[in-house]
């Protein structure tokens, strides 16, 4: 969050969407375009060592392809996430760079997420072809086949990352949503995905634990949350860094609302859980009211989950319930190093195309709806008077 202040600067008169209309992203201390111009700012001798090409600057692909290769690239989906890519050419936006104040003779290449960059050229694996780079995210989308427009997956880690496809015209959101690029292989146009990313999930889990100490372990949480047949009225928002997706608050601190007497840690584990799942349903709410208007017809999504937390069986039904939709946990959840192999396989020729991903996609578990919809609606208004509670906390 050091970065508050200069985003801030940065937004100007125009508010963080100053540059949405290229990016695809608001002005946030989580991308990494402003944490590289506070570091020029801040670290003596950095500006000048960049502006005489000193100095290279890019994410943690090609910090590891510059160990392997001695090559400065990156693909799309990672040059995406820096604000400093105009998503309709895929390459470093010249104007948002000057405003920004960062040298450009620091970026790295943009080049697709499935090509052979370069052999390795050190160590054991020399002479073998780097030829797959993509962001977490879009990986694990990759990894999870979302090869058509409207197929969705949810990564459930720290945090949570919903993903949709969006073919390859970039949608840009009106609810709060970030456009990235999705993946691109080789020469073949870009394919966009809208992306909801909520801070705190899995993590509020591991406050619950080491904060708070009612559990001694994760998945001690699901059985405690199985002791109580509802939340007794408790909701926990977890805004400890501020709200992301859809709402963007970072004016937000986390709250427990609605405790009586009656509220037990069973009934605050259960509350834990069902943060999670309202949180994604706020995300595929603005998902399908930007599909709406895009006319995607996205209407009973199936939403494919992978991460850590996938395993907890009581929250991936109420996911389901809450969202009034199919989930569905495919055999492989390490979906991000899966879509990684996809993508490098596909350069190579060890798979010939996209199909053979679709083919090799297998589903282990699906949860169906079955909670009344005067019940979820009900849940809904009393989450949303919680988080509301938690505005212009700072």
């Amino acid at each position: 969050t050091r970065t508050a202040d200069l985003t801030a600067e940065l937004a100007g008169d125009q508010g963080p969407n100053r540059y949405a209309d290229r990016t695809g992203l608001p002005l946030s201390t989580y991308f990494a375009g402003p944490k590289l111009r506070w570091i020029l700012d801040a670290v003596p001798g950095a500006r000048l060592r960049a502006e005489s090409g000193e100095l290279c600057f890019g994410t943690m692909d090609s910090w590891i392809l510059w160990n392997l290769t001695g090559l400065h690239i990156t693909d799309v989906t990672n040059a995406s996430r820096t604000m400093l890519m105009d998503l309709r050419t895929l390459q470093w936006d010249p104007q948002i760079c000057a405003e920004f104040g960062v040298p450009m003779a620091m970026l790295p290449e943009i080049r697709s997420s499935s090509e052979v960059y370069a052999p390795i050229t050190t160590g054991a694996l020399a002479g073998v072809p780097v030829a797959g780079i993509l962001g977490d995210q879009q990986a694990a989308t990759f990894g999870q086949a979302c090869l058509s427009p409207g197929d969705t997956k949810n990564t459930y880690g720290t945090g949570n990352f919903m993903l949709m496809n969006t073919g390859t015209i970039p949608v840009f959101s009106e609810h709060g949503l970030l456009t990235t690029v999705c993946y691109r292989l080789g020469d073949q146009p870009a394919v966009y995905a809208l992306e909801g990313s909520i801070a705190v999930t899995g993590s509020l889990v591991q406050w619950l634990r080491d904060n708070l100490g009612i559990i001694s372990a994760a998945e001690e949480i699901e059985p405690l949350a199985r002791t109580v047949a509802d939340n007794g009225g408790a909701y926990v928002v977890p805004a400890f860094s501020g709200l992301f997706a859809p709402r963007w608050r970072p004016d937000a601190r986390g709250v427990v609302a609605g405790l009586t007497r009656f509220v037990t840690k069973g009934h605050l584990a259960r509350a834990v859980l069902e943060a999670t799942a309202f949180q994604t349903r706020e995300v595929i709410d603005a998902m399908r009211a930007d599909a709406d208007a895009q006319r995607l017809d996205v209407e009973k999504v199936t939403l494919k989950v992978d991460g850590g937390m996938v395993v907890n069986e009581l929250l991936m039904q109420f996911q389901s319930d809450i969202l009034d939709a199919t989930v569905v946990r495919p055999v492989v959840t390490e979906t991000t190093a899966l879509g990684a192999a996809y993508a490098a396989g596909l350069a190579v020729g060890y798979w010939s195309s996209t199909d053979d991903i679709r083919a090799n996609w297998a589903e282990d578990k699906r949860w169906t709806p079955a909670m009344p919809a005067a019940d979820r609606d009900h849940l809904m208004g009393e989450w949303n008077k919680a988080v509301e509670r938690t505005y212009d906390w700072v």
